[in-house]
């Protein structure tokens, strides 16, 4: 197993998923669709992506005592994935995510964060007391409470780990979040900062952190520091979890010791390798396809 450490705060959802031939407008009933039920949430979907790519992934997170939560969590450990920081609630259902994907690849999502919400502060802070030896990153995102986003941030800091936040939904950042990478893509970026213009708002963001921005724009790569680093061209089927394979593989080539540039150019491969199968782990590669890629 490898030594490079990564510790998920985030989200577990079971996405619900109808695959149809355009995305309805508003009012509209869009027929003829098919459906199927995949492992989902931000946080998921980031430990898997981070597995596959060679790192020893924990997950810190909730779902509820119901069936939706035992099939994630299986799925998870079937993964390779440590659960065992993963909270059972008794008075919450199992957070849901409804996905409908057009024929181009493109979708629209809704949320219903279930057990997701209730991550507090003090579970995540008590969590990662005992995780967070040695070196490594931790990994954070927005569907979770603002609570456990500053919980994971101070622990990672105080334990000398690199924290990345990917602030998906985009929402008022936390205080402090010095030293922390940001993973917006262009529209959070956008939204986080009020700054239309990308670099505009890459420097607004870096001025938060002083630590580097890496802004996601799909298939045309990232914005780092100033430069566009270009993803690999694939024929997309579906790029709902694209931007989690990002997350999850960046955390895991920092992980494991690789500079932030190449750390990136795994990460975008490993993106564009993860949108030619439907779903948003279906796809995601692991280290050897990846490399293969580059």
């Amino acid at each position: 197993m490898s030594n490079a450490a990564v510790v998920v705060v985030g989200s577990v959802n079971a996405d619900l998923v109808v695959t149809v031939r355009q995305l309805p407008h508003a009012g509209e009933t869009v027929t003829g669709g098919t459906f199927a039920r995949h492992g989902g949430g931000k946080g998921a979907n980031q430990a898997v992506a981070a597995a596959r790519a060679g790192a020893r992934v924990t997950l810190v997170g909730a779902v509820g005592a119901d069936d939706l939560g035992d099939e994630a969590l299986r799925e998870l450990e079937a993964e390779g994935i440590d659960v065992s920081a993963v909270q059972r609630l008794d008075d919450v259902a199992t957070g849901v995510a409804v996905i409908v994907v057009d024929e181009d690849g493109e979708n629209q999502i809704a949320v219903a964060s279930g057990a997701n919400g209730a991550v507090s502060g003090e579970a995540v802070a008590t969590a990662l007391a005992p995780l967070l030896t040695g070196d490594g990153v931790v990994l954070l995102g927005h569907e979770v409470p603002p609570e456990a986003v500053a919980a994971g941030a101070e622990a990672a800091r105080a334990a000398g780990w690199q924290a990345i936040l990917n602030p998906a939904p985009a929402r008022e950042l936390i205080d402090d979040l010095e030293g922390v990478i940001l993973t917006p893509n262009g529209n959070e970026a956008r939204r986080l900062v009020g700054e239309p213009d990308l670099a505009d708002a890459a420097r607004a963001l870096r001025a938060r952190t002083n630590a580097p921005v890496l802004i996601t724009l799909g298939a045309n790569g990232a914005l780092l520091e100033g430069e566009i680093v270009p993803a690999p061209p694939v024929d997309v089927v579906d790029t709902t979890g694209a931007g989690d394979a990002v997350n999850g593989a960046l955390a895991a080539r920092l992980a494991a010791g690789e500079p932030l540039r190449e750390a990136v150019a795994f990460a975008l491969a490993a993106a564009s390798l993860s949108t030619r199968c439907p779903g948003a782990r279906a796809g995601m590669p692991r280290l050897e396809d990846v490399l293969a890629a580059l």
